[in-house]
C-alpha cells in the first residue's frame, strides 16, 4: 500500500479535512453505541496536537439527498465529540461556500448525505469539499469501498490527499492476518441473503478451514444439503450456488458448516417476533410452517469448539435474529467462543458490532473493524476505491518528486560542467600567463644580447 500518510505530514496551521465514519446508531436522538466515535478519536486528537484546523465530515443513516431531516442530523455526534475532546465542536450546516476557522478549532460538517451529489460522486460537490482544505485525510475504512464525493471525488482535487491512522491501521491489521493466515482459519458469515455475500463466500470457500454460515444464508445452505427449512427465508435460485461452494470448500480441504438443529417459530412476521414462542428442532423435524430464526444448541456447541481451536477468526454477521433474546443464544455462544479463543480475531459489520455491544465482547476480540461492506470487499480481494485514489495521488506526487529529482540531478550535472569549464578556463589563463612570462623573459634576453657591448 503506497499512500501518503497523515502522520508524515506537517499539519501546523493547515486546514485538515478528515473523512471519518461517524455513522452511529441513534434512538430518540441519543447515541446508543459510540464505538465508531471512539475509533476516530486518535486521528482527530493527533491532528489537533499537530496544530491543524480540523474539519470533520461523515454520513449518518440514509437520508434523502437535498433534504434536511432532523433525525439524521449529526448534532448528537457533535455533542459527543465535544465531551470526549473536551473542547467545543461546531456543527456547520451550510459549508459549500466556505467558512472561517480559528486556530485550534474543530468543526463537523452536517451529514454529507444531505448534499445532492454525495452518493453519485458529483464532481462539483467534490471540488467544493476540496476547496475547504489544505490536506484531505481519508480515515473511514467503513466507507472505503464506496466511490462517493466525500470518499473518492474530494481526494482527486484536494491539494494533498492522505490516509489517516485509523484507515492505515485497519488495512495493515487485516492484511497481516489474512495474507498468510495461521491454521486453522475459521470464518463466520451471517446475513439474510447469499446473493449479497456471494463474492466473499466464494473467496473464503477457497482459503478457510471452516466456513460457518448463519441467518438466511444458512437456510439456503441447509436447503442445498437436502434438509427442510419450512417457511424460512432463503433463495431457491442460489441453492445450486450453495452446492457449488460446498464442493469448492471440500476440494480446497475446507468445510462449510451447516447447522444440525435450529430454533424456529410459527410467527413469520418479523415485526411480531417480540414474545414469539421459540422451539428447538432438529432439521428432520422442521415443519412446513416453521420459520428458522437461530441455530440450535447442538450446532452452537459444535461450532464453538471449531472456533476455539482456530488460530485466525474472521466474523461478519450474526447467526440468528439476536435482537430478540429467544433467538439470540446462537449468536451469543458463537460470540463468546470468538472472545474466549486464543486466536487472532477480527470482527466487523454493523450487526456484528451490535452483537458485540449487546454481549459485552469488545475487549475480548483482537480487532473490531469499523467496516462491514469494506471488510467484505477486502476479503474478496477487491481494490477499495477510496484507497485506489489515494494510491493514484501518491503515485502522481511520486512522479512529480521524481521529475524534481531528475531536474535537480540535471542542474547538478550542469553545475559540474560549468565548474569544470571554469577550471579549464582558469588553467588556460594560468597557462597563458606562464607563456606570457616566458615571452617577456625571452624578449629581455634578446634585448640584452642586442645591446651587449663589444670589446
Amino acid at each position: 500500500m503506497t499512500v501518503i500518510r497523515m502522520t508524515d505530514l506537517n499539519l501546523n496551521s493547515k486546514r485538515v479535512l478528515i473523512r471519518e465514519d461517524l455513522n452511529v446508531p441513534l434512538k430518540d436522538g441519543e447515541i446508543t453505541d459510540d464505538t465508531r466515535i471512539f475509533s476516530a478519536l486518535f486521528t482527530i486528537q493527533l491532528a489537533i496536537r499537530g496544530g491543524a484546523k480540523v474539519i470533520l465530515m461523515s454520513h449518518l443513516g440514509r437520508p434523502t439527498e437535498g433534504v434536511f431531516e432532523e433525525k439524521y442530523s449529526l448534532e448528537p455526534v457533535a455533542d459527543r465529540l465535544s465531551a470526549l475532546l473536551r473542547q467545543p465542536v461546531r456543527l456547520i450546516r451550510d459549508w459549500e461556500d466556505g467558512f472561517d476557522m480559528a486556530e485550534g478549532e474543530v468543526v463537523l460538517l452536517e451529514n454529507i448525505r444531505f448534499n445532492v451529489g454525495e452518493k453519485k460522486n458529483d464532481d462539483e460537490l467534490s471540488r467544493k469539499m476540496a476547496a475547504l482544505c489544505d490536506i484531505y485525510v481519508m480515515d473511514a475504512f467503513g466507507t472505503a469501498h464506496r466511490a462517493q464525493a466525500s470518499t473518492h471525488g474530494v481526494a482527486k482535487y484536494a491539494p494533498i490527499a492522505s490516509a489517516g491512522p485509523l484507515l492505515v491501521s485497519e488495512l495493515e491489521k487485516l492484511g497481516k492476518a489474512l495474507k498468510d493466515p495461521a491454521r486453522p482459519f475459521v470464518a463466520i458469515v451471517g446475513g439474510s441473503k447469499v446473493s449479497t455475500k456471494l463474492g466473499v463466500l466464494e473467496a473464503l470457500s477457497k482459503v478457510v478451514d471452516h466456513l460457518i454460515v448463519g441467518g438466511g444464508i444458512a437456510n439456503t445452505f441447509i436447503a442445498a444439503a437436502g434438509h427442510k427449512i419450512g417457511n424460512s427465508l432463503f433463495e431457491p435460485e442460489f441453492v445450486d450456488e450453495a452446492t457449488r461452494l460446498i464442493e469448492m470448500a471440500h476440494s480446497s480441504g475446507g468445510e462449510i458448516e451447516v447447522p444440525v438443529d435450529v430454533v424456529v417459530s410459527k410467527e413469520s412476521d418479523f415485526s411480531k417476533l417480540d414474545g414469539a414462542e421459540a422451539t428447538v428442532k432438529s432439521l428432520e423435524d422442521v415443519e412446513d410452517d416453521d420459520v428458522i430464526y437461530d441455530i440450535g444448541p447442538k450446532s452452537s456447541e459444535k461450532l464453538s469448539q471449531i472456533i476455539k481451536s482456530a488460530n485466525v477468526i474472521v466474523w461478519n454477521g450474526p447467526v440468528g435474529v439476536f435482537e430478540y433474546d429467544q433467538f439470540g443464544e446462537g449468536t451469543k455462544v458463537i460470540g463468546d467462543a470468538v472472545a474466549e479463543s486464543s486466536a487472532y480475531s477480527i470482527a466487523g459489520g454493523g450487526d456484528t458490532l451490535a452483537a458485540i455491544v449487546k454481549y459485552k465482547l469488545g475487549r475480548k476480540i483482537s480487532y473490531v473493524t469499523t467496516g462491514g461492506g469494506a471488510l467484505l470487499e477486502f476479503l474478496e480481494g477487491k481494490k477499495l476505491v477510496a484507497l485506489a485514489v489515494l494510491e493514484e495521488r501518491a503515485q502522481q506526487l511520486g512522479k512529480f518528486a521524481q521529475q524534481l529529482e531528475e531536474r535537480s540531478r540535471d542542474l547538478d550535472e550542469r553545475e559540474k560542467q560549468i565548474e569544470n569549464r571554469a577550471k579549464q578556463l582558469d588553467n588556460r589563463e594560468e597557462s597563458l600567463k606562464r607563456r606570457e612570462a616566458m615571452v617577456d623573459m625571452r624578449a629581455q634576453q634578446i634585448e640584452a644580447r642586442a645591446f651587449k657591448p663589444v670589446y
